[in-house]
């Protein structure tokens, strides 16, 4: 019952920001848009989009600090970079990330963002499922 409790207030606490960061900045919060305008010259774009990703970032580590953390990643470091680059070019190939299609473009009912994020989502179990039962590398 603890797990859905903090679900449900993880969930509310992202539309929140998410809500939050478009009514500040009229934006949508998409990570790798805001990482794209991190990387851009203008600073006046720069400042939100940085501190939006400071704050995705430094947040677990607060969170760890008052809670005992749930889940253990157990995967290689190496395998982590992989995988974080692999995300990094289906965000570009996908004209955005699962942030932006999955959490604002479904709230704001595109039919684009929808048929990212059922192919982000099979994709993914497509992946998990080749690596585990074909391949039979488990965690």
């Amino acid at each position: 019952m603890t797990s859905i409790i903090s679900a449900l207030i993880g969930g509310g606490i992202l539309g929140l920001a998410v809500v939050g960061y478009l009514y500040v900045n009229g934006r949508i919060t998409g990570i790798s848009g805001l990482l794209a305008q991190v990387l851009q010259p203008k600073l006046l774009v720069r400042s939100s989009a940085l501190w939006f990703l400071l704050g995705l970032f430094v947040t677990p580590f607060i969170y760890q600090i008052f809670v005992k953390p749930e889940i253990v990643i157990e995967s290689s470091p190496i395998g982590l970079v992989i995988a974080g680059l692999l995300v990094g070019f289906g965000t570009r190939l996908g004209s955005g990330c699962t942030s932006g299609h999955g959490i604002c473009g479904i709230s704001r009912l595109s039919i684009r963002s929808m048929m990212a994020t059922v192919t982000f989502m099979l994709a993914g179990i497509v992946t998990v499922y080749v690596i585990r039962h074909i391949i039979g590398v488990t965690p």
